[in-house]
């Protein structure tokens, strides 16, 4: 008994060590990175970095249109789509590395995978364009509007790799990384707005049909579907088995995937079309209604709120012990995680729809004038 108790306060106090670490140490991680809209699979919207304590706006780039889209940064390069109907490449000074037409509006952000981007089009386009020389790969039609950005899977086979994007015809579709060539496609009964959260071979959707689904990557056989009763028009975080969401109505949800129960739920937000960040003991999430919530992961409970001017779209970045939103009011904005208090602002002059993409060194967020606007020292 006396071996069995040591093991556990070793293993106790190794936990409270790294905790430690990431809440009282701000440097000791360094993420260089943003390859997707959400930081990772599942989507819970974490940068692993602890962001300075105030920023400088290092330089802007013009597009012609308004942007969506949420840039995403890979080594020195920034990627965005525009409402123009560009995808963008730009180089860490602001100066255009290449651009790819896609036709028509670019509203999804794109995924960077293996020196590759996935993106779909308002067209209901996925495309595949090498990264390094803007030139098209592969094209692949659904048959509605892509808004959402893509995820990715392990294939079956070994080495092989799978791209999932939701679609306006209703349908979950999963193709192949390297050629296009479709897999298989999950139908649902309305449009998917948001992205697919991957959890090892489980991805989870949300519809308009006011359903949660739940599906093998592999098959593309939904397993089951849990019923919210009302859009769920963004995208799920996962975390430790458990699907954060929220849904049009004002209800933001947590469920164990496995046995399929509620967990909690959160009622009298506004409505919701932002994703989750989810970290620690904290799930942050922001609303039409103007605010940014932050809620306890474990019983749902508001920790804090921060109002801003404007109704807020984008999704909020947990970085380290901070959190990163922009809203329709044209501010960029660094709250404390803890208190949910202003450590920073930027007013950018134009309303922000798009979600910032966090790295060590930049902040970079899109907005209604058409310009990528670069954050740094």
């Amino acid at each position: 008994m006396k071996s069995v108790a040591k093991k556990y306060l070793k293993c106790k106090y190794i936990t409270v060590i790294l905790l430690l670490l990431v809440f009282c140490i701000p440097n000791v991680i360094a993420q260089e990175n943003w390859t997707s809209c959400r930081g990772n699979q599942a989507l819970t919207g974490y940068a692993a970095v602890q962001p300075f304590k105030s920023y400088n706006l290092l330089w802007s780039y013009k597009t012609g249109d308004k942007i969506k889209s949420s840039p995403i940064i890979y080594g020195e390069n920034f990627y965005v789509g525009s409402n123009d109907g560009f995808l963008y490449s730009i180089s860490k000074t602001g100066s255009l590395n290449w651009k790819f037409s896609a036709g028509t509006s670019i509203e999804a952000s794109p995924l960077w995978l293996n020196n590759t981007l996935y993106f779909g089009s308002l067209e209901g386009n996925i495309y595949a364009v090498d990264a390094k020389t803007g030139k098209q790969k592969w094209m692949y039609k659904t048959e509605g509007q892509i808004s959402g950005a893509s995820n990715w899977v392990m294939g079956k086979t070994k080495g092989s790799v799978s791209i999932l994007t939701g679609s306006y015809d209703f349908f979950l579709h999963c193709v192949d990384a390297a050629t296009g060539k479709a897999l298989w496609k999950c139908e649902s009964s309305n449009y998917i707005n948001g992205t697919a959260a991957i959890s090892k071979t489980t991805a989870i959707f949300g519809g308009c049909d006011g359903f949660l689904h739940v599906i093998d990557v592999n098959t593309g056989i939904e397993n089951h579907k849990i019923n919210v009763g009302n859009y769920i028009a963004s995208s799920a975080a996962i975390q430790d088995g458990r699907a954060y969401f929220g849904n049009y109505d004002g209800e933001i949800y947590c469920y164990d995937l496995a046995t399929q129960k509620q967990i909690w739920k959160y009622e009298g937000g506004g409505t919701f079309t932002s994703s989750p960040a989810v970290f620690y003991k904290f799930v942050v999430i922001t609303s039409q209604d103007k605010k940014v919530y932050c809620l306890n992961k474990a019983d749902g409970k508001v920790l804090w709120k921060f109002a801003t001017l404007q109704k807020i779209e984008g999704s909020p970045v947990i970085a380290g012990k901070t959190v990163v939103v922009a809203s329709g009011d044209g501010r960029l904005y660094i709250l404390d995680l803890v208190s949910g208090n202003k450590i920073w602002s930027y007013d950018i002059g134009s309303p922000v729809y798009s979600t910032p993409a966090v790295t060590k060194n930049y902040i970079a967020v899109g907005a209604d004038d058409g310009k990528v606007y670069v954050f740094g020292k």
